[in-house]
């Protein structure tokens, strides 16, 4: 199981709001068999089985961001891929949480 965590940076634009590129990179996913997301304040965690499918996604957001209009776009992408076992991001959220001693 490969879980990305995906931040747009739309540069070149006429605002200082990005709500609306995120929105439309959001859109631009579509229906993906096997594909989980989460927006988050800071970006997007995405999962899917298969890594090459997080990369078409990763790259069908970022398009989206330069067909809203945006000159530029700043990406930033941590990946974890583990094979071992399957897993969800809100897994690697809980066994950090049962591990804390509050």
């Amino acid at each position: 199981m490969a879980v990305a965590e995906l931040t747009l940076v739309p540069i070149g634009t006429n605002t200082t709001s990005v709500s609306k590129y995120i929105a439309g990179a959001l859109d631009s996913i579509g229906e993906v068999e096997g594909l989980t997301y989460e927006l988050n304040p800071m970006g997007t965690v995405i999962s899917h089985k298969d890594l090459n499918v997080l990369y078409d996604v990763i790259r069908k957001m970022q398009e989206s961001v330069f067909e809203h209009g945006a000159n530029r776009v700043y990406s930033v992408i941590k990946i974890d891929d583990r094979r071992d076992k399957d897993y969800t991001f809100k897994d690697k959220v809980i066994s950090v949480n049962e591990k804390r001693k509050n």
